[in-house]
C-alpha cells in the first residue's frame, strides 16, 4: 500500500491564543493513538473570522475550536448547531460532516465533569454562582441547570449582557437562573455551594490579576473553580486555598472538553491521562 503523508488538520482559532495550550495535548493524542492528525493554533482578530472560517473550509479541516472572543460571533457562520449547542448560544468546538461545519458546545460538559469527578460535587440540588456572562459563563450556567442545580446567580457588570443571558437560559433550562450587577467587589454568601470564575481575569499574560470577589463569608465547603489555565494556579484559586476552601482549576475543564471534541473529530476515544500529563508538561506544572 502506497504511503499517504497527508495530514488531517484542526484549529483552534483566537485572539489572543499565545496562553493556549491545547494543541500540546490534542497532538499528544494523536501519537498515542498513532493518527496522522495535526493542530493548528491560529491567532485571528474578530474582523477576520468569517475569512477564518472560509480559510477552514478551502483547506478541508476536520473541525477546530473557538475561544476568546469568538464563542458567539461564530455562530452565523456555521452551517448547523447542534441543540445543545443553540440552547447555549456559544459553540467552543466545531466538526465537518462531509461539506457541512457543525457547532457543537463541549466547555459546559467538560466542566461539569471535572466538578463530578476531579472535585466530587454533584451539582444537583446545589446553588452556584457564575461570574461572567461570555460564551463559557452561558456552557457552565446551561449544564448545571440541565445537571438540576437549584439556582444559578448569573453575576456581569453588564447589565443588558448579564440580565439577558440569565433570562435566555432560564426559559430554556427551566432552572432559577438569576442575574446580579457586579458593582465594586462581589461578596460571596454562604448560601452559595459553588463558584466559578468564567471571566478571563487571570489568564496570562495577565496572571497576577484577580476577580474582585470577597470570599469571607463562603461556607467552608463551597467548590471555588477558575475556568483560567494558564497559569493553573491563579491568584483567585490561591485565595480560595488560603481559606481552606476546596478548588478546580481550569485544567480540568480543559482537558474534558477537549476529550469531548476529540472524539467529535475522530470517533475515537480520547486518552485522558496522555492529554493530562502532556497539559501538566506545557505548563510547568508535570
Amino acid at each position: 500500500m502506497p504511503a499517504n503523508f497527508k495530514a488531517e488538520l484542526l484549529a483552534c482559532f483566537g485572539q489572543p491564543v499565545d496562553e493556549n495550550p491545547t494543541g500540546r495535548m490534542q497532538e499528544a493524542a494523536f501519537r498515542e493513538l498513532g493518527l496522522n492528525w495535526r493542530y493548528l493554533t491560529v491567532e485571528v482578530p474578530p474582523a477576520n473570522l468569517r475569512d477564518a472560517i472560509l480559510g477552514a473550509r478551502a483547506f478541508g479541516l476536520r473541525g477546530f475550536n473557538l475561544t476568546i472572543p469568538h464563542k458567539v460571533a461564530v455562530l452565523k457562520y456555521l452551517d448547523e448547531i447542534a441543540p445543545d449547542a443553540a440552547a447555549i448560544g456559544a459553540v467552543n468546538t466545531v466538526r465537518r460532516e462531509g461539506s457541512r461545519f457543525i457547532g457543537e458546545n463541549t466547555d459546559g460538559k467538560g466542566f461539569l465533569h471535572g466538578v463530578r469527578t476531579d472535585a466530587g460535587l454533584d451539582p444537583r440540588g446545589r446553588r452556584a454562582v457564575v461570574l461572567g456572562a461570555g460564551g463559557a459563563a452561558r456552557a457552565i450556567s446551561t449544564e448545571l441547570a440541565l445537571a438540576g442545580a437549584a439556582e444559578v446567580l448569573v453575576v456581569n457588570r453588564s447589565p443588558e449582557r448579564g440580565a439577558a443571558m440569565a433570562a435566555d437560559l432560564a426559559s430554556k433550562t427551566g432552572c432559577p437562573i438569576r442575574y446580579e450587577p457586579w458593582r465594586g467587589v462581589y461578596r460571596v454568601t454562604s448560601a452559595a455551594d459553588l463558584l466559578v470564575n468564567a471571566t478571563s481575569i487571570g489568564l496570562f499574560p495577565d496572571a497576577a490579576a484577580m476577580p474582585p470577589v470577597d470570599l469571607a463569608g463562603a461556607h467552608p465547603g463551597m467548590l471555588v473553580a477558575d475556568v483560567v489555565f494558564n497559569p493553573p494556579e491563579t491568584p483567585f484559586l490561591a485565595a480560595a486555598r488560603k481559606l481552606g476552601l476546596p478548588t478546580l482549576d481550569g485544567l480540568s475543564m480543559l482537558v474534558y472538553q477537549g476529550a469531548i471534541g476529540f472524539r467529535l473529530w475522530t470517533g475515537r476515544e480520547a486518552p485522558v491521562a496522555v492529554m493530562k500529563a502532556a497539559l501538566a508538561q506545557a505548563l510547568g506544572v508535570a
